[in-house]
């Protein structure tokens, strides 16, 4: 029975150590805020059930007001215009940028994994076809659900209570990011890259996905602006990301200092010394974990914001 007993007690605290070592939930307070907001780090390839491991989330959301997010995607008519930006204009033609054996190469691929060629996709921007394909390859490989993401959860949620979503971008700033922060023969060659690569697209995501379920924000942000990073999410974006995470800490200003914001944003965006976080802290806030009175062991607290 003693023995027993040690088992059990063992794997309640294996369960409350497992559930519970991931920081990707942070308070913002200070500089003349009237209450807390709070930011929740999400990515797309973890599921919506991780959710319920990361303490106190869903007490944080209940004293909100809003959610704040990088676009607001339940807007409509935004998602249409964004819709309309991804096509090619009259004058460019896709042919123009590949040799016959490329454009064919790139037709078979996207045939075999979308089930749609060239044929139906050459008034795409090269972008969204990159899009596209990675996205297959993370249903593929890594087993990504758009249903069961945790990505959009607490978005979802606010819409069916009627709570306000704030997009940190607007919808010209969001096309641009989507379609057009590369120039164009650019976005033609990372799209026959990934196609010839694919592997380095998966491994990026798998590595970057294991980072965040261990709250390891700032080793996701090295990752990507890291000199072994050779996926299509470049150290070019990372740049593009860091600029943006300046902006969105001045546009933060005016909803952190009303307070009971609930920020869901990609960790990507929030780690690391150019990540949001980081921002918030130099323009005065206190940021700092939620769960911070959790232990954790010696190496994952080195690798804490």
């Amino acid at each position: 029975m003693k023995s027993l007993r040690y088992i059990v007690v063992v794997c309640v605290l294996g369960l409350a150590v497992s559930s519970t070592k991931a920081q990707v939930l942070y308070e913002i307070s200070g500089n003349g805020a009237k209450s807390k907001s709070y930011v929740l780090a999400t990515n797309r390839l973890v599921e919506m059930q991780f959710l319920d491991t990361i303490p106190n989330v869903f007490k944080c959301f209940g004293k909100c007001r809003n959610v704040v997010t990088e676009f607001a995607m339940q807007d409509y008519e935004a998602l249409a215009a964004l819709r309309q930006a991804a096509v090619l204009p009259d004058s460019v033609k896709l042919t123009n940028f590949y040799s016959e054996s490329e454009y064919q190469y790139i037709d078979n691929s996207l045939r075999i994994n979308l089930g749609m060629g060239l044929d139906q996709l050459c008034r795409m921007k090269p972008a969204y076809l990159t899009e596209m394909f990675r996205t297959e390859l993370m249903r593929q490989w890594l087993g990504y659900d758009d249903q069961k993401s945790m990505e959009n959860f607490f978005e979802v949620v606010a819409s069916e209570r009627d709570m306000p979503i704030v997009g940190l971008d607007n919808v010209g700033e969001t096309m641009y990011m989507l379609f057009d922060r590369e120039p164009f023969h650019w976005q033609c060659k990372e799209l026959l890259k990934v196609i010839e690569y694919p592997e380095n697209e998966v491994k990026q995501e798998r590595t970057i996905r294991d980072m965040y379920r261990d709250g390891r924000l700032a080793d996701i942000a090295y990752q990507v602006e890291g000199p072994n990073n050779t996926s299509s999410i470049s150290f070019s974006d990372y740049k593009v990301y860091a600029q943006r995470n300046v902006e969105w800490a001045k546009r933060l200003r005016p909803i952190l200092t009303e307070g009971g914001a609930f920020i869901t944003l990609n960790a990507i965006y929030l780690g690391g010394e150019k990540g949001l976080l980081q921002q918030l802290r130099a323009i005065g806030y206190r940021v700092r974990p939620v769960n911070r009175g959790i232990k954790v062991g010696k190496e994952q607290r080195n690798n804490q914001i």
